[in-house]
């Protein structure tokens, strides 16, 4: 069996790895990796390979940042060559951005099988570019890995046969489990005591300057109580400039490698973030998340994990931020089959399946 993979983005890296890793125990399967190039800074990009122990890509398209109209159909003009040249008997695409709709289409077009890992997820808000992307790509998926029970309810719902679905855990937590014993012995987060952990990125809280000053206004509060520990996305850092904002007393870092921003994740108060990833691995490791958003596509975050949708009201966030701060932080637990050993599940299930 052949087996193509696509990422594009470093969220994918985290979920490539461990089913790299577990395809790697068949003897019979061949892998070759294709790297999009939707987000590529040599230096990040490089350091997430090396400390996730992934292959350098065997093809990387090169196609930058743009438009999400302009990006989709780059990638799509640059994979499909690949595809025809490669000839896959699957192509195995991650996550929802550009780069795993624009495969998904490519491959269904050339009557190529797509394994969509992370399947399932909604949030209910198509003004997320990404839930078109997973709306889309679902329907065209021949397999689809989902990481909780709520994702089968969605496809299902959805009208997708029963036969594509395979729960299979979240593959993410296989990553963070292989490498969280690292992260515990990481001294970035040395240099602060008791802090809050910030990521911001998602359009929707960044791209308006009314909204993102409020935002940073709420974090310049909370920094009275905790050290606000803010690694800034690119786009969030150019946005702040943009608009003339400030981060005040905040300690604004570069973004950081996947094991340093787990080390300082592990040992946080508190994770205040926009990121569905970061919502899952707060829960596994049981840090309070109070997330910027008004809605989730990983709910089992909120109904069974540590994580409490606090939209865009400052009282809200405040509200929240003092049950953490007085003890009173709700708890939650790890949602079944976050083990580590996803990627595994994945491996057999193709071997299995694809020889049928």
């Amino acid at each position: 069996m052949y087996v193509l993979h696509v990422v594009g983005a470093r969220p994918n890296f985290m979920k490539l790895a461990p089913v790299m890793r577990a395809l790697a125990s068949h003897q019979e399967i061949k892998q070759i990796l294709v790297h999009t190039g939707q987000h590529y800074d040599p230096n990040m990009s490089d350091v997430f390979f090396q400390q996730l122990d992934i292959p350098a890509p065997d093809v990387n398209l090169g196609v930058g940042s743009g438009s999400h109209a302009a990006q989709t159909a780059e990638i799509m003009t640059r994979l499909e060559p690949v595809i025809i040249e490669q000839k896959p008997d699957i192509v195995l695409i991650y996550g929802d951005v550009n780069s795993t709709v624009a495969t998904a289409m490519v491959c269904a077009k050339l009557n190529v099988r797509i394994g969509h890992v992370e399947a399932g997820l909604r949030s209910f808000d198509r003004t997320m570019p990404e839930e078109i992307n997973r709306l889309v790509t679902d329907q065209i998926a021949d397999f689809l890995f989902t990481p909780s029970q709520d994702g089968d309810e969605n496809l299902q719902r959805e009208g997708i046969p029963a036969e594509k679905i395979f729960c299979v855990g979240n593959v993410m937590i296989d990553s963070l489990v292989r490498l969280l014993p690292a992260a515990r012995k990481n001294k970035v987060a040395e240099s602060y005591e008791r802090y809050a952990l910030v990521t911001l990125h998602r359009p929707a809280n960044v791209d308006n300057s009314e909204r993102l000053k409020r935002i940073l206004k709420s974090m310049t509060e909370v920094n009275q109580d905790l050290a606000v520990v803010f690694p800034a996305h690119p786009r969030t850092r150019k946005r702040i400039a943009d608009f003339g904002l400030s981060a005040g007393q905040l300690y604004v870092l570069d973004p950081l490698p996947y094991v340093d921003f787990l080390g300082l994740q592990c040992r946080a108060t508190v994770v205040i973030t926009d990121s569905g990833g970061i919502q899952e691995e707060s829960t596994y490791l049981g840090v309070p998340c109070l997330t910027v958003r008004e809605n989730t596509e990983r709910p089992i975050t909120v109904s069974v994990g540590t994580n409490v949708l606090v939209g865009h009201d400052p009282n809200k966030l405040r509200a929240e931020l003092s049950r953490v701060l007085n003890g009173n932080a709700k708890k939650g637990s790890v949602p079944p089959l976050w083990d580590g050993h996803t990627g595994e599940r994945i491996a057999d299930i193709l071997a299995k399946q694809m020889t049928v």
